[in-house]
């Protein structure tokens, strides 16, 4: 699948319009989720595609929060992305800003992993090592059920997310959690080369 633009480019274009370093650490947590999640269903050969939809798939969230998914949709032709690429990352906010519905495996899992990695990532600060990688499913279980822990992270669109998929709700969250533990220490190293703190 072509993308229309490098990870460079797209890492560049993120920063441009994306200053605070938890979304910036969010685009590349999703970024790293994404990876995984292309090399272990079998599509490693639009690894980068995947990847680079992840990366963006916040671009206007920062500034235009009212617009999401609607904005970016302008910023993403200017910078040269392929229709395909804008309409993944489109898709990501369909029933809530626009109904651009996910088709593909990848945009599928865009839109149910992307609100779940906030969750993870909220209940890692939570934990005495700060970290996701010795956490277990059943901890992120219980943070899931609790409605008032990240409020802000939306489990109906999780729970959408995984029937989308045709996946019970634990494989969504285990892979999730097993791709972003796998990931950490790689967010947290790109994120110290960006002079940024995790």
């Amino acid at each position: 699948m072509e993308a229309g633009i490098s990870r460079g480019e797209a890492l560049k274009l993120l920063r441009e319009y994306n200053k605070e370093s938890f979304h910036l650490q969010h685009a590349l947590t999703v970024e790293a989720v994404m990876r995984w999640y292309a090399r272990h269903l079998g599509y490693g050969e639009d690894e980068d595609f995947w990847g680079l939809a992840g990366l963006l798939h916040d671009l206007d969230f920062e500034q235009w929060p009212e617009e999401h998914c609607i904005k970016c949709v302008g910023l993403l032709k200017d910078a040269g992305c392929s229709d395909a690429l804008i309409h993944a990352i489109c898709s990501h906010g369909w029933g809530l800003t626009v109904e651009t519905q996910p088709e593909l495996e990848m945009e599928k899992v865009l839109f149910a992993a992307d609100e779940l990695t906030g969750i993870v990532f909220a209940a890692a600060k939570m934990r005495p090592s700060r970290s996701c990688t010795d956490m277990e499913l059943s901890s992120l279980k219980k943070k899931f059920k609790d409605k008032k822990f990240a409020a802000g992270c939306d489990r109906d669109v999780i729970r959408r997310g995984a029937e989308i998929l045709d996946w019970d709700l634990d494989r969504l969250l285990q892979d999730t959690l097993t791709a972003m533990a796998e990931n950490e220490a790689h967010v947290r190293q790109q994120l110290s080369d960006m002079g940024l703190e995790a």
